[in-house]
């Protein structure tokens, strides 16, 4: 339910080279347009029946993400057909059918949808209006499925269970706040179920399906999270993923359900563990390290508790899934591999790709990969971060540079492929893209680090991040600007009112610019957690002292403010209450507002129109190019 190295060189194929459509023309080759970039393919979530006669993927090939189903042949089947594309899905496990959850326009008003696999046939499971589902979980025997929703008040999320064949629903667990399923026992007598206090603090409880009495299995002080929780073959215990150990960091563990022992599986490990799952016999695990943002595959026969052979690839893989008791499923991507699905037997040995993202005419040799760095922060604590430098460039350059930052802020940069990057650095720009502290993937601690009072040290650490830049020879002092999207937008406009001299650009997009009302009109289901991380209400000085508004005098960069209309997580206000303050003292602040996307911009055309307006904007500030004239929406 949670809340997953490129090449220099400029050989690009020259069959279209020549063209408009192909793109602009560099020093030394023709660099592709942003439209080129975007029909690069990507797919993604695998998802296998029972017994392997259904392999079903998500695809954003048709521009926004739809499901699909892999033929016998290995060519792929669209089986969804949303205007806005789908949020996710769940297929049964005979294969017959999928859950689906779909929105409009970005709003995240999920709705549920029963799609038959084999026709596409779809009808509603759910017609509600400002609420949301989410997170379907299928019984064993597939009668009836688990999912939560907020549809009584639109702030608690609620587990339900819905019957297949009569639509008829029931609470099965009740409790104020965010509630979710997260797994069904074989017999179907018992439900996991997960409550957050925050996105950094967790609780487990099992539910007796029959009487719907439940009991909490994890109770614990401080921040703690239990993640990815599976019932054992055994019935009577949970193999699971946790941080509620010294070294704070996720790892594999054994939950006993009648004494809530919990016994850790990796002592040693200097690694955070995410996904864990079993196959549906119980009798292998998967689990994926992550190691400094890469994200290794380990798997195991948990009988004679022995490691077997992992799959040969080097980048990002998750998404597991088993297919078979010999198999598993799993999505895989790099810097320079968009994502795709393949399937490893580790009895064979044998490595098969499920899907064939198209490159649309790039040339993979001209892509960039990047290179891990680490420095330290302003009070000696190590950021590591992912750097990239356009082809031919090298240290002492001082090329223009961009400073990434991710949202979240319990989330990590990773080095998959990242399209509109790679547009970025091949039109000449350099990337840093941070794990400032508060970043997750580096232990409790770590993520801890930003939290409340602490919110301005992982502001300083883009400080130091790009005084190290300037220090290292890669960039000059009045070229670099600073990009970054949700949270990301909020350190953008953080970083440009507390260091003014340090940016020469900002790009804001779904940013936060006022914490009090960011807080008072976000989602109300949202509001609880991410007080817990940034402050309550009740302290509003802190709050306004921490907001990027109440500073905005000090900021002297031009800034461009990229929003959704229709964002539910960070409303437009915030946007717009930014760009006026900016305006309103002579700064210089353009915006692109979008009336058909939410926290973040998801339609291909949308997505062309503001990557092309982004390159503009650096090209002109960073590198004193004439932008091209647009009319702001």
């Amino acid at each position: 339910m949670r809340l997953r190295q490129w090449v220099a060189g400029m050989a690009l194929v020259t069959l279209l080279a020549g063209t408009q459509a192909w793109g602009q023309k560099s020093d030394s080759a023709y660099v592709p347009d942003i439209e080129i970039f975007m029909q690069i393919g990507g797919n993604g979530s695998p998802q296998v029946s029972r017994d392997g006669t259904v392999r079903c993927f998500t695809s954003s090939m048709s521009g926004v993400s739809q499901l699909y189903r892999r033929e016998a042949t290995g060519w792929p089947s669209q089986i969804t057909l949303f205007p806005d594309g789908i949020d996710f899905y769940a297929l049964s496990n005979d294969g017959r059918s999928a859950v689906v959850g779909a929105a409009v326009g970005g709003s995240e008003q999920t709705n549920l949808y029963l799609v038959d696999i084999r026709t596409g046939r779809f009808s509603p499971l759910t017609d509600l209006k400002d609420k949301q589902v989410a997170d379907p979980l299928w019984s064993d025997d597939d009668s009836r499925f688990f999912y939560r929703t907020n549809e009584v008040n639109g702030k608690d999320f609620h587990v339900y269970e819905m019957e297949v064949a009569t639509r008829k629903t029931r609470p099965v667990f009740v409790q104020e706040g965010f509630n979710g399923p997260a797994s069904v026992s074989k017999d179907g007598k018992w439900l996991i179920t997960v409550f957050y206090p925050s996105n950094v603090d967790n609780n487990l409880y099992l539910v007796n399906l029959a009487d719907g009495k439940s009991e909490m299995l994890t109770p614990h002080q401080g921040n703690v999270q239990y993640d990815s929780p599976n019932f054992a073959g055994d019935g009577q215990s949970l193999y699971l993923l946790s941080n509620a150990n010294p070294s704070g960091l996720m790892r594999r563990a054994r939950l006993d359900l009648k004494t809530k022992a919990l016994q850790f599986l990796d002592t040693t490990s200097v690694r955070e563990v995410e996904g864990l799952t079993l196959s549906d016999d119980k009798s292998k695990m998967a689990w994926v390290v992550n190691e400094d943002g890469y994200a290794r595959i380990k798997l195991l026969d948990i009988k004679s508790n022995t490691e077997l052979p992992t799959p040969p690839v080097d980048g990002l893989a998750g998404s597991v899934v088993f297919d078979g008791p010999d198999a598993i499923v799993f999505g895989f991507t790099s810097p320079i591999d968009p994502s795709d699905c393949w399937r490893w037997n580790f009895r064979t040995q044998k490595l098969e790709q499920w899907t064939f993202a198209i490159m649309a005419g790039v040339d993979k040799a001209t892509l960039v990969k990047p290179q891990l760095v680490k420095f330290l922060s302003f009070d000696s604590l190590q950021i590591s971060g992912f750097l990239y430098l356009p082809p031919g460039k090298k240290m002492g350059d001082k090329i223009p540079f961009i400073m990434e930052a991710h949202g979240g802020p319990e989330s990590q940069f990773r080095p998959a492929f990242i399209r509109n990057l790679q547009y970025l650095v091949l039109n000449g720009f350099g990337i840093l893209a941070l794990n400032p502290r508060g970043s997750s993937g580096y232990g409790r601690e770590f993520v801890d680090m930003d939290n409340y009072k602490n919110r301005w040290k992982s502001v300083k650490d883009y400080e130091s991040a790009a005084r190290w830049l300037i220090s290292q020879g890669y960039a000059a002092p009045d070229k670099i600007a600073i990009k970054g999207g949700s949270y990301g937008g909020y350190m953008t406009l953080a970083a440009l009112t507390t260091n003014p001299d340090l940016y020469a650009a900002g790009i804001d997009e779904v940013g936060i610019a006022n914490f009090v009302t960011f807080l008072k009109n976000t989602a109300p289901y949202r509001r609880a957690l991410r007080e817990s991380e940034y402050g309550p209400l009740s302290d509003s000085a802190f709050l306004i002292e921490i907001s990027p508004i109440t500073h905005v005098d000090k900021i002297k960069a031009p800034l461009l403010i990229i929003h959704g209309a229709n964002d539910p997580r960070v409303p437009v206000g915030e946007a717009r209450q930014m760009a006026k303050a900016i305006s309103d003292r002579g700064g210089i602040v353009d915006t692109l507002i979008f009336p058909d996307e939410g926290h973040g911009v998801g339609k291909r055309s949308n997505i062309l129109i503001s990557y092309r307006r982004i390159v503009d904007f650096l090209n002109h500030q960073l590198m004193g190019k004439t932008a091209a004239k647009e009319t702001n929406q």
